[in-house]
């Protein structure tokens, strides 16, 4: 008979859950997983379910065939009996499902969720939609098994915001840092009102059409897949946060490209120095890496307070559904007190067993009812609270969007100079800084209070709950129990105070419980707190290392250049660290993202695993003296706890490695960009390196010599066809020897080379092979050696053999550099050499006087001793000579070689046409 009166209670609780969830079932996109995984939390009686578990004890339920979430039907119990829950068995239920409910409510409401975890099951979970909500308070009328989701998106969609506010100031703070140096060249009437109205304007409309382009990308990404605006599921986020990095990322690129691509037309419209551009460019880099600097510490600080606020919404949620969860528990664990004293009675015969389940019936539909009544009502009013308040929230919002537009077109609106760059970007940024903290403490503000309403509203209906429990109490027995019974009316007043007297305890012993959960909730909170900040140091060990290699490769390129000056090559390391520090912050981003799904991901089993947790420290805790089953039953559990945490192990490596090789790729991608865009930088940089030099070459004034030379040649009556013929011959042989010569060196140089550098190959890789042989002889000894192990010492060899071969290749090819520039700078001496022999003999011959030097008078006489003697001028030339065809002729020799063919060819037609021939020389020699 106590059986049978258990049985009733706990199918009467099992009713007023069935009809709470059948509200739900009528909302989209929702199955009977979601109701299962809110209805059982009720704790469990372990003699009860030891004893279950062990007999297979299977109670009738009234229904044969109940369908499941996947619309598949599942046999009754009667019929398949192993469908009774083991402690070993992984079940989608939640904690009371996991450990064995055997109660006629719970089986009835939980059959349906029986099943084992599988892949498909997980594939179900990761396409499940769930709420789309756009505030935290919305989060408070959720389905509780949606609420990690939500938060997640929240989580989400708050780092997006947070990019684009970034994004923001990054590109308005360029603009204004590029107008303050339009400006200053306006103010030094470099450049004129309607170029710089032209300029500014272009650049204004090339900004907007990129954020134009961006925002029409992530509404199209927004807009894709979505078919229903009101749910969501984590596939739809993963999608939407992979391609919204890809167009934030093109966004950036055309970014930089845009700004590189203003300064350039800037600095050519305004046609300034070769110096004074790369002054200029350099100064906007240096500014910009300020700008970066600013907004890497903002972006830290803030992702740190948005994942803090993750913890401080877990904590608001688990209390309103502690709150939730408290009212039914406490009233069933009431409704179990008046069930026993009516127990009691029936022993002791002043009731039958057929009066007390009516009276236990009418009981638990009056209260079940009226509860029922109660939380919708409840239900109601936290929705319309939350919508009021939110539209509250809103209008703030907006309010202080337009307080803080104003502040920020005031200071926009001033003017600064070159000088002042770093105020602005210290004042702009720290008004921005203002503005964010003051949405911040808005939010937050109304998120604490939009609990502590909530709250209020279920604290209200735990009071009205209990108010209509006492009263349909006192009505049972004080009016019906003296009817139905022999009792007297003090002997009913006297079990209404028994009952009193017993709710005591039990109500203590649930406060105790409820603090326990509350516990343990709070140390898996702290838990993923000291998870997450592992992972935070990971991400900035891994952006370090990045960081470092991508500086040392770009050095490395930089200084096998070799010819750049130092100005030059700061600018272009500076460059390369804007675009590096932009690129780095972007995916600091999306590894934060990258997090919030993975938790997403792996919400659901976390959930299960730690219902399992809290439910076996409850009863760990609750019973001290356990008889052989009950400690069994615990092994069991503690057995069935380990295996799980270790399928979630396996599974969380396997999500984060998979999250990993994304970001990797998404990576290298992103580098390539950054490779390409500073190869532009390092072929501009070198192209004004040229320019430079040939201003320098084309300052000198030896070109005017020359043409003096062509044309007195051409008019001289000492220079015959024989003795210019001979000249010519002579310097076409000085330079054939010199050629051939330069030639026979290289090879020579380049044979010697590749020989050193295959004798070190072979000897640094035998001096390889030996080392690591030898350790990998001591892996394969070592017992405790694995197999990962030999792979990493295998991976170890071949980067080694590979890092051996580029070490050597790049030194090889410094060897190589260096030897072919002394070459050269060889043949470029023996070529001036020569040619300043030439020209000294051809102007003695012509009469011609040579040019007197400016810096030294001694110089010049060698210069003109050459003529006495052509072999010596070929064969022996004095360091002076050297010297002075730098201060005079600067010309390469195949100018030199066309003068000789005009002077031939002038010698063989005679002088009858002297200016003609001179026009002609003049025009082929300037050439």
């Amino acid at each position: 008979q106590k059986d049978d009166s258990q049985r009733l209670l706990e199918s009467f609780s099992a009713d007023d859950k069935q009809h709470t969830s059948m509200k739900s079932k009528e909302e989209p996109y929702t199955s009977e997983e979601e109701m299962v995984l809110e209805e059982s939390e009720s704790p469990l009686n372990s003699n009860i379910t030891a004893f279950a578990l062990k007999a297979k004890v299977i109670y009738p339920i009234n229904q044969k065939f109940r369908p499941l979430a996947d619309g598949s039907s599942n046999p009754s119990l009667h019929e398949n009996p192993k469908q009774a829950i083991l402690p070993n068995q992984v079940v989608e239920t939640s904690l009371s499902g996991s450990l064995g409910s055997l109660s006629q409510g719970d089986k009835e409401d939980c059959s349906s969720s029986t099943t084992i975890h599988s892949t498909t099951s997980d594939d179900r979970f990761q396409a499940r939609a769930f709420l789309k909500v756009a505030s935290f308070p919305e989060v408070l009328t959720c389905e509780s098994f949606d609420v990690k989701l939500c938060l997640c998106s929240l989580t989400l969609k708050d780092l997006m915001l947070l990019d684009t506010e970034l994004r923001k100031e990054k590109h308005v703070m360029f603009i204004q840092v590029f107008k303050i140096y339009i400006t200053d060249f306006h103010r030094k009437k470099k450049i004129t009102d309607g170029l710089l109205k032209k300029i500014l304007l272009n650049q204004e409309n090339d900004f907007e059409e990129l954020q134009k382009q961006l925002d029409s990308r992530l509404q199209n990404t927004e807009m894709s897949g979505a078919h229903n605006s009101d749910f969501q599921t984590v596939e739809d986020l993963e999608r939407r946060e992979r391609e919204y990095s890809e167009h934030v990322i093109d966004n950036m690129e055309a970014f930089w490209k845009q700004a590189d691509k203003a300064q350039q037309d800037f600095l050519d419209q305004s046609k300034c120095s070769s110096a004074k551009a790369t002054k200029i460019m350099m100064d906007l880099t240096e500014k910009m890496i300020a700008v970066e600097s600013l907004l890497s510490e903002s972006q830290d600080l803030k992702a740190m307070d948005i994942q803090e606020r993750l913890f401080t919404w877990e904590l608001m949620v688990k209390m309103i559904d502690s709150l939730k969860s408290s009212i039914p528990e406490e009233c069933k664990g009431r409704l179990n007190t008046v069930s026993n004293i009516l127990d009691h009675l029936t022993v002791k015969n002043n009731l039958s067993v057929r009066q007390k389940e009516e009276l236990l019936t009418d009981l638990h539909k009056a209260f079940w009812e009226q509860l029922a009544h109660y939380s919708n009502e409840c239900v109601q009013q936290s929705k319309d609270l939350i919508l009021k308040r939110l539209e509250c929230r809103e209008k703030r919002k907006e309010e202080f969007k337009r307080r803080q537009e104003a502040e920020e077109e005031r200071l926009l609106s001033k003017t600064f100079l070159t000088e002042d760059v770093h105020d602005f970007l210290k004042a702009y940024h720290e008004l921005i800084e203002k503005h964010w903290q003051a949405q911040w403490n808005l939010e937050e503000e109304d998120d604490c209070e939009s609990t502590e309403a909530v709250a209020d509203l279920y604290k209200e209906l735990y009071a009205k709950a209990s108010h209509a429990l006492a009263e349909l109490v006192t009505e049972l027995f004080l009016q019906t129990l003296p009817v139905v019974t022999n009792l007297s009316v003090r002997e009913c007043e006297l079990l209404k105070e028994e009952w009193q007297e017993n709710l005591v305890p039990q109500l203590e012993k649930w406060k105790n419980l409820c603090q326990r959960r509350w516990k343990l909730f709070q140390e898996q909170l702290l838990q993923e707190k000291e998870l997450w900040i592992t992972e935070y140091a990971l991400s900035a060990v891994m952006q370090k290392h990045l960081s470092e290699k991508q500086e040392k490769i770009i050095q490395g390129v930089v200084s096998r250049l070799g010819c750049l000056s130092d100005e030059s090559v700061s600018y272009i390391l500076q460059k390369h660290h804007l675009l590096l520090c932009s690129v780095l912050r972007r995916f600091t981003f999306r590894r934060a993202g990258m997090a919030a799904l993975a938790r997403m991901r792996l919400s659901r089993k976390k959930s299960s695993l730690q219902e399992l947790r809290e439910q076996h420290a409850l009863q760990k805790g609750s019973s001290l003296c356990q008889d052989e089953d009950q400690w069994q039953l615990q092994k069991a559990v503690e057995s069935h706890i380990r295996e799980e945490e270790e399928k979630l192990e396996e599974e969380t490596q396997e999500t984060n490695l998979e999250f990993h090789q994304q970001l990797v790729t998404e990576i290298q991608e992103a580098l390539q960009f950054l490779q390409q865009h500073m190869e532009q930088v390092i072929g501009q940089t070198l192209l004004q390196h040229a320019r430079g030099e040939a201003e320098k070459r084309g300052s000198d004034d030896g070109q005017d010599f020359k043409e003096r030379l062509v044309e007195s040649a051409v008019e001289s009556v000492y220079g015959t066809s024989n003795n210019i013929n001979r000249l010519v011959q002579n310097y076409y042989q000085q330079l054939g020897k010199i050629t051939e010569g330069y030639e026979g060196k290289k090879l020579q140089h380049l044979k010697s080379l590749q020989a050193e550098r295959n004798e070190r190959i072979r000897l640094k890789n035998k001096e390889n092979e030996l080392a690591l042989k030898e350790k990998h002889t001591k892996g394969l000894l070592n017992v405790s050696s694995t197999v990962h192990q030999r792979i990493v010492l295998q991976q170890n060899k071949i980067l080694a053999q590979f890092e051996l071969q580029q070490q050597i290749r790049l030194e090889s090819l410094k060897q190589k550099l260096l030897g072919l520039h002394c070459l050269g700078t060889e043949l470029e001496n023996q070529l001036r050499e020569a040619e300043q022999g030439f020209v000294s003999e051809l102007a003695v011959l012509t009469r011609v006087p040579l040019p007197v030097k400016k810096k030294s008078s001694k110089r010049s006489k060698p210069a003109g001793g050459k003529a006495n003697s052509k072999r010596q001028a070929f064969q022996s030339p004095q360091p002076a000579e050297k010297d002075g065809s730098d201060e005079n002729i600067q010309e390469p020799h195949g100018i030199t070689s066309g003068l000789c063919r005009e002077m031939s060819q002038s010698s063989h037609e005679g002088e009858t046409e002297p200016r003609k021939n001179s026009k002609m020389l003049k025009k082929k020699g300037s050439r």
